[in-house]
């Protein structure tokens, strides 16, 4: 429940954290009330790109870096049709807007589109707490509505919301219908994208590789995807819970069994870890920004790459695996914590990562998987 008020950073606001934390400050964005899960981003930049990410569906996006919203907003840089962030935290956010591309500031978009938020808290603190006690359930409650309620009130509204573990959102997210992204100059290849929570630049870096990207529904199936004729199949972004993502882990290996290029990103690799016989697990605070260290195992090289996920594959790092669909191995991993962030098939055209190579913002250093693609498509044509 969001009410627009101008003024909003005169308002007092107040942050609970399901396990009873409080912290109090502003008003920033809508004023009203707003709920999800508590997750930091280490990102400097991108912040537009980040709150218009389908992947942070449900949740409550704090941000690390103390001063946010100096470059506005603008209508060229969002990765989908609108906000999906459901709250959002700052410390410090910028009174002016400065930039030649900005076409507002940030509060003014986020009281635009009904997304409650809260300024003028110590977020490094917030941050430190979430990585002690994990990723969890959270309220934002700001405006005349919710001054003088009490605070046992309020921890007991958050408490009684959903938990992100079992949360099947990707339908909620994803088109309903399908739609086509041509390719940028002479076509090349057709790719069949199953959309579960896709970003806007990730059919455009494909597309600018000559691939026309026919972009399907969360609930496409098998014949939806070859009824497009498709040299390659890929399986996007997208927030919840994987475990609960068996409809798409059951076209993924009607995919597989027809050995047809596949690549996946984010909850695209989950989804190829479960048609593999992997499981997931849920992290305890998750990777979100834009500076997470990773190694391509098949090169030594060392990446820094954007990431947003809070559930990982569960796979064996020191060994090659044997699958229903040949050998498989951990492919890409993250150096901080050894989580798993990359797949591949060894006898079969199929891999995937769990960050986001097509990244807007920067990093840029993984955008050479999307030519590893067209490599795998062109090898199938050959």
């Amino acid at each position: 429940m969001t009410t627009s008020t101008r003024g909003a950073a005169k308002t007092p606001a107040v942050l609970v954290l399901e396990d009873g934390r409080i912290f109090r400050g502003r008003a920033y964005g809508a004023v009203g009330e707003t709920f999800g899960e508590a997750v930091f981003s280490t990102g400097m930049t991108g912040y537009q790109e980040t709150l218009t990410d389908p992947s942070y569906h449900r949740q409550v996006v704090v941000m690390t870096a103390p001063h946010v919203g100096n470059t506005g907003v603008n209508d060229e840089d969002p990765e989908s049709g609108r906000i999906w962030v459901s709250g959002y935290v700052v410390r410090d956010p910028a009174r002016v807007s400065s930039n030649w591309r900005a076409q507002r500031s940030l509060d003014e978009e986020l009281e635009r589109q009904g997304v409650v938020g809260i300024s003028g808290i110590d977020t490094r603190a917030l941050t430190r707490h979430l990585r002690e006690r994990g990723a969890m359930r959270v309220g934002i409650f700001s405006g005349e509505a919710w001054s003088g309620v009490r605070d046992e009130a309020l921890l007991a509204k958050v408490q009684e919301q959903p938990q992100m573990k079992g949360a099947n959102l990707s339908a909620e997210v994803a088109t309903k219908e399908t739609y086509v992204v041509p390719a940028i100059g002479t076509r090349k290849f057709t790719v069949a994208a199953v959309d579960l929570g896709i970003k806007g630049m990730t059919p455009h870096r494909m597309a600018e590789r000559g691939i026309e990207v026919h972009v399907l529904p969360a609930t496409a199936t098998a014949e939806d995807i070859y009824a497009v004729n498709p040299d390659g199949v890929f399986f996007s972004n997208g927030p919840g819970d994987p475990a609960t993502a068996d409809g798409p882990v059951a076209v993924m290996r009607a995919v597989l069994e027809r050995r047809t290029p596949l690549f996946g990103i984010c909850f695209g690799n989950q989804i190829l870890g479960r048609a593999l016989g992997f499981g997931t697990y849920k992290l305890k605070y998750g990777h979100r920004g834009i500076n997470q260290p990773v190694q391509d195992r098949t090169t030594g090289k060392v990446e820094v790459t954007a990431h947003n996920h809070g559930f990982a594959v569960d796979a064996p790092l020191d060994r090659i695996s044997d699958t229903p669909f040949g050998r498989a191995e951990v492919s890409h991993v993250c150096l901080n914590d050894d989580v798993v962030e990359g797949l591949q098939l060894l006898d079969q055209p199929a891999f995937s990562v769990q960050y986001h190579p097509e990244a807007a913002a920067g990093p840029h250093d993984a955008a050479y998987l999307f030519d590893r693609f067209v490599s795998l498509m062109e090898a199938e044509r050959a």
